[in-house]
């Protein structure tokens, strides 16, 4: 029992402030922006591919896309299932220099991605997003430390904020994706909606 005037006896423990609870949300969507930016990219290879033509550019270019959509559909399985980025730290070097070579594509456009300046520019404003949305949360753990975890715990009283976070995050992905996918080779030939039954001119489905 302390008397008055003096201070308690042994160590005090600070108060922790709870970390922001947009932590999951934020999560949600770097692994949205990684589906998309793999999706575009591998719309970028393909796109380059159905060119024709046989050149070891356009191949070297094509293969190129498909492994980095590869890579990059992959990375975000992999960051939503652990809650950590493939690669660590070094990601970030990686998504810079794709980061660049979209923004070269797209303001010195050569025959190889002629065509595609719509698709590139899909791709750099996700890359974009997922550096900087990694950058956050690298951020954030740094200055929250231990306190991340209890807070992403707590986050589960309130599931209708994290819910509109993520159809938020999920909304915007697929804003930016979409024409990006619908300006590739694969987008001009698919198939229009509800045209998937139809058959041929003078066909049994055809009214």
């Amino acid at each position: 029992m302390t008397r008055p005037g003096m201070a308690p006896a042994g160590p005090t423990v600070p108060a922790i402030q709870p970390a922001p609870l947009t932590h999951p949300s934020v999560r949600l969507v770097t692994g949205f922006a990684g589906f998309g930016a793999g999706s575009v990219n591998l719309a970028i290879s393909s796109s380059i591919l159905a060119a024709g033509s046989a050149q070891p550019e356009r191949i070297i270019a094509a293969v190129l896309a498909g492994l980095w959509g590869t890579a990059l559909l992959a990375g975000a399985v992999v960051f939503l299932a652990r809650d950590r980025s493939a690669g660590g730290r070094w990601v970030q070097y990686p998504l810079a220099a794709a980061a660049v070579a979209h923004l070269a594509a797209i303001a010195f456009p050569a025959f190889v991605t002629s065509g595609l300046g719509l698709t590139q520019l899909s791709a750099l404003l996700l890359t974009l997003m997922i550096i900087a949305s990694l950058a956050w949360l690298r951020r954030t753990q740094r200055l929250d430390g231990g306190r991340q975890q209890a807070a992403g715990e707590r986050a589960g009283d309130r599931p209708g904020r994290l819910l509109l976070a993520a159809f938020a995050g999920a909304v915007l992905v697929a804003g930016i994706t979409t024409p990006g996918l619908a300006a590739s080779t694969a987008g001009q030939y698919a198939v229009p909606h509800g045209g998937h039954g139809n058959l041929a001119p003078g066909g049994h489905h055809q009214h």
